[in-house]
């Protein structure tokens, strides 16, 4: 399948749903603390979305049951939110998408509750950090493996891994479409197959794991955490290629 190019009307439509996902990340953020449970986060999110005129994305797509993505300690994406409630120095991930007008947003961001490790910190860092260097990378005719390869070698040289199996994707008029964008490189050659152009819609977010970026699916075929056990983290932007370079429109 091809990778479609956006109109500029596209984009803003897009920027639209980004820009409610924004706002909602914004607000749940106010609410984590300790004894909140991860059921109250993912009805905030809902009602935010609901009240800005969107539907949550992620409800019913794929059979995913919730609004958000909610993912605890060492789950580090597709948590499906539950009666438990955060304790002081738990991090959790707030993944959630929008959908208004025929077109999707979609962003998710690692928060700490209360006070964390050192470690923990690091680790918030380096997803976020990653994330933000895909972005300054992006430039229109670049490989998007040669933004994959680029991500990796900063998780790497942070002392993480990313996450495999897994990656950031197109998106449009649907929530998930063509390119995939691994936080690693496939293959052995950064500088083939295809490239990054004007107009392209797609959302970078790296998911870093400490020691083994192999998953492990739980039984619900959606919690998934790496098999080292260890805690992760996870950053995610939808960006548009607007003059040869990255424009965030999930702010």
């Amino acid at each position: 399948m091809a990778i479609s190019i956006k109109t500029p009307k596209d984009i803003e439509g897009m920027r639209v749903a980004n820009h409610i996902v924004a706002l909602t990340l914004d607000g749940v953020e106010k609410l984590i603390k300790p004894g909140v449970s991860l059921l109250e986060l993912d009805e905030f999110c809902e009602k935010s979305i609901l009240e800005h005129g969107a539907k949550p994305a992620f409800k019913g797509l794929y059979g995913f049951p919730n609004t958000a993505c909610i993912s605890v300690n060492e789950v580090v994406i597709h948590g499906i939110p539950s009666s438990y409630k955060l304790k002081e120095g738990d991090i959790v991930t707030i993944d959630i998408g929008s959908k208004i007008n025929g077109y999707f947003g979609d962003s998710a961001r690692t928060f700490g509750v209360g006070k964390i490790s050192e470690q923990d910190e690091k680790l918030i860092a380096c997803s976020k950090d990653a994330l933000y260097f895909g972005i300054e990378k992006v430039k229109a005719g670049m490989h998007f493996k040669e933004l994959s390869f680029a991500i990796e070698n900063f998780i790497r040289d942070r002392g993480f891994v990313p996450l495999l199996g897994f990656c950031g994707h197109g998106i449009g008029r649907s929530a998930h479409e063509e390119p995939e964008i691994p936080n690693y490189l496939e293959g052995p050659n950064p500088k083939s197959g295809p490239k990054i152009r004007n107009g392209m819609v797609f959302c970078i977010e790296p998911m870093i794991c400490q020691k083994d970026g192999t998953p492990s699916v739980d039984k619900d075929k959606w919690t998934t955490r790496s098999v080292d056990g260890l805690n992760t983290a996870h950053y995610e932007h939808c960006v548009a290629v607007i003059n040869g370079k990255a424009e965030i429109l999930s702010k």
